[in-house]
């Protein structure tokens, strides 16, 4: 402002003056480094990543126009040298990156290596973002351990009988996957306490007593370990053999016990660190979940740990809740285990939805009997093998993670922390960046893992803050600087108790030295935005209940931005001098908007499935009829039939691209119902048809269920016409030229016949309207003429006259 008014007072650079004045004024509302809220280097550094702090003696004398808090280009072309000029920047280091590794069995098995790198460091300064690379790759011939996990409820019954020589079976599948393989199995039904299972004296020893259809069976259990993972798969065999089913009283099962029982008790289980952990859960009914066991009086939640007696069977079944999904999936996550689902049809859904809140695991549908167990089983490692996906552990609550997938395309997708229809040995990677929102106590150090999801293997992040500034090195108290009333740090005095002043030479109360037009931001405005006081001819802002009050002229607060919802800056952003400054991934006026888009890539990769944009972190369906979450569902869409036809092929008759590369199950999960005859009535029902390779049409409907599920009704078989038989099709030809041939003599016939007909009748019109008759022509002579002859006898006997000749 003093500049300003002496550069005024020149008439011949008034002009000049005003346009310069202006234009600082206007850097000035644009530049947050110069807002004034910075009184020392560390609130400066806190302000904005590109602020930079000078700590230079002789700089800054007057606080209004030479801020030591700005841009760092900026302090100096003001004369700031470089080496006074604080400015840390984030960086990272690797600590230790070994090679990825190519096959996964053999000698080298306990070094395989699948991430890359180990482990790095980061040092952070609020809000400067920076980043690192990771690789990841799925090794060849891993070796897996598998744990099949069955219901032995009652309805599992011709189950358990289809079963019986699955070990070798499974076994002779696997080989064509890995060498080194693993098997074990475990049984569970539900806790063997009212109202879960009968407990009447009579069924103690067999719940099924009086049940006529099944008069014989064990009592019910929670879970038992029956065989620990092994490479003798006919021990699996003879295991099967030996059950028996058991019943229960309800309709759900104990399974949750025993997928966590199975998860945690890893030396029991048998559970390898250099293998692949598959979990195979087959049920045909819904699961408990916690607290259902209140029902029993059970109120001690499930404390996570194993619980195996010496008989291998869970001893606390009866003594704690069922475990939570949150649970369920921290447990898995920490062990490895991928979980695989393999249920009846009619419970796929619900199984479905635990998918999304359990990272790691499929569904499967389970034909009844179990008949396709083993493709399942082989699918559903196949559809793991396939895919990468990034999990975060022990994430502090103050650092910004932001994902880009480059998957085996090449292309990168940010905000994607996953990788599908990968091959084996295919590499894919991920950079990840990172910045911290705030500054922890000095001298504080934090760490997160990164992991793939079911890998063993993990990047470690090591993570301190560069929120100090090395200036503060020198500090001194009670400084000659200062006045002898303050303490000297980084170029600026921080004054005891009743000085103020930029070197603490004004006491509180020091009326002479008090100039108001250094306390208005203008001629005209009032004296500190009349939000302070002017002491020593600079503003010292009110204190406010609602927030902080800063600036040179107390003119910006932390409180006076946009909301939604009624939360500042919608809880993403920290508000500096009325506007929002968004953490990373969110932007808008208040932060509401996130960028996030893992949300809106749909299941076959596309954002939005193709037919709308991601706006906030949510799909917004342009093409017309297109709804869903990532606008997956669309009937009247032009592309709809295509894409379901990939499906038909890939369910029915395991054909197409998506049976190709083993994704049909991912890919496919419509419900699809098989006819003889098509119903094409129902106006919500779109009809599909498509050519096969056999040259026959297929056809089917396409329609959307009120659940939200797509349902797809196809013929059972493609429509194919015969081969035409030649004697035929020469008959044909020939009687078809006969009968044309007579087609076109009776037309003709037909035309001559008309033709006559008119001829003849123009002829009698004509002869009608005649003037005589044709025997009164006077023209007419008759050809007969009459001559009378006079015989003798009439000579004599006739007279003419009276007298005789």
């Amino acid at each position: 402002m003093m500049w300003s008014l002496w550069c005024c007072t020149h008439r011949a650079a008034l002009l000049t003056c005003i346009v310069v004045h202006i234009f600082s004024q206007s850097v000035r509302g644009l530049n947050v480094c110069m807002s004034g809220s910075a009184t020392s280097c560390e609130e400066c550094l806190l302000i904005s990543p590109n602020c930079a702090w000078c700590a230079q003696e002789d700089f800054g004398r007057a606080r209004t126009l030479t801020s030591r808090c700005d841009l760092s280009q900026n302090l100096l072309k003001r004369g700031c040298e470089a080496r006074f000029i604080e400015n840390p920047r984030s960086v990272s280091s690797i600590l230790k990156n070994k090679p990825l590794s190519s096959k996964g069995s053999g000698s080298t098995q306990y070094d395989v290596i699948q991430i890359q790198p180990q482990k790095i460091s980061l040092s952070l300064r609020p809000g400067d973002q920076t980043s690192f690379e990771v690789q990841v790759r799925p090794v060849e011939d891993y070796p897996v351990d598998l744990y099949y996990l069955m219901d032995l409820s009652l309805s599992m019954k011709d189950d358990l009988d289809t079963i019986r020589n699955l070990g070798t079976k499974l076994a002779e599948e696997m080989k064509k996957l890995t060498s080194n393989f693993r098997l074990g199995f475990g049984t569970f039904v539900d806790k063997n306490m009212s109202p879960f299972s009968y407990t009447a004296p009579k069924y103690q020893e067999n719940p099924c007593n009086g049940y006529k259809p099944f008069p014989n069976c064990v009592p019910s259990f929670g879970f038992r370990n029956l065989l620990s993972l092994t490479d003798k798969v006919d021990r699996f065999n003879e295991e099967v053999q030996k059950q028996m089913v058991s019943r229960n009283r309800d309709a759900p099962e104990g399974g949750f016990d025993a997928i966590l029982q199975a998860a945690v008790c890893k030396e029991r289980i048998g559970w390898r660190k250099e293998a692949y952990h598959l979990l195979v859960f087959a049920t045909d009914d819904v699961p408990h979940l916690a607290l259902d066991g209140k029902l029993a009086g059970l109120v001690q939640p499930h404390d996570g740990q194993c619980h195996l007696n010496e008989k291998n069977e869970y001893s606390a079944s009866t003594k704690m809740d069922y475990p939570s999904l949150a649970l369920l999936g921290e447990k898995l996550a920490e062990n490895n285990i991928f979980l695989i689902f393999a249920v009846t049809k009619r419970h796929y859904v619900l199984y479905k939805n635990f998918t999304a809140l359990i990272p790691g695991t499929t569904v499967e549908i389970l034909d009844q009997s179990s008949k396709n167990i083993i493709q399942l089983i082989v699918t559903a490692y196949n559809n793991i093998r396939s895919k990468v996906e990034l999990s975060v552990w022990d994430h502090p609550e103050d650092l910004n993670l932001a994902f880009t997938a480059t998957c085996q395309d090449g292309q990168s997708l940010s905000g994607l922390r996953k990788c599908a229809d990968l091959k084996i040995g295919d590499t894919v990677s991920f950079d990840i960046s990172v910045d911290a929102r705030s500054c922890p106590p000095s001298g504080t150090q934090k760490s997160f893992t990164i992991k793939p999801v079911g890998f063993k293997d993990r990047l470690e992040v090591s993570v301190d803050y560069r929120c100090d500034c090395g200036c503060t090195r020198y500090t001194q108290t009670n400084s000659s600087r200062c006045s002898s009333s303050g303490t000297y740090a980084c170029g600026t005095c921080r004054c005891e108790s009743g000085y103020r002043g930029a070197h603490c030479e004004c006491e509180e109360g020091d009326a002479g030295s008090l100039n108001l037009s250094a306390c208005r931001e203008a001629e005209g405005k009032q004296v500190c935005s009349g939000r302070g006081e002017c002491s020593c001819n600079q503003c010292w802002c009110y204190e406010s209940e609602f927030g902080k009050i800063y600036g040179t002229f107390c003119e910006c607060d932390d409180f006076s931005c946009a909301r939604h919802k009624g939360i500042l800056c919608s809880g993403h952003g920290d508000c500096h001098c009325g506007e929002c400054k968004c953490h990373a991934g969110y932007i808008g006026d208040n932060c509401n908007c996130s960028t996030e888009t893992a949300p809106c890539v749909s299941e076959d990769g596309r954002m939005c499935s193709g037919r709308g944009s991601c706006v906030c972190g949510r799909c917004q369906c342009t093409e017309p009829g297109a709804f869903g979450d990532t606008c997956e569902k669309c009937p009247t869409c032009p592309d709809a039939c295509a894409t379901k036809r990939e499906c038909i092929e890939c369910r029915l008759f395991n054909t197409g691209k998506f049976a190709d590369n083993h994704t049909c199950q991912r890919m496919c999960k419509d419900e699809i119902i098989t006819t003889e005859t098509l119903n094409t009535d129902d106006p919500s029902t779109v009809l599909c048809l498509y050519k096969t390779e056999n040259d026959c049409v297929m056809k089917f409907t396409y329609s959307e269920h009120a659940s939200g599920q797509s349902v797809l009704t196809a013929l059972r078989e493609p429509e194919c016409a015969s081969a035409p038989d030649a004697l035929t099709v020469l008959l044909a030809v020939v009687g078809s030229i006969l009968l044309v041939g007579i087609v076109l003599l009776a037309i003709w016939k037909l035309v001559i016949t008309i033709h006559d007909r008119r001829e003849f009748a123009r002829f009698q019109s004509a002869r009608s309207r005649a003037r005589y008759e044709m025997a009164s022509n006077p023209l007419y002579k008759q050809p007969i003429s009459t001559h009378p002859v006079e015989t003798v006898f009439q000579m004599y006997s006739k007279s003419y006259n009276g007298g005789v000749h």
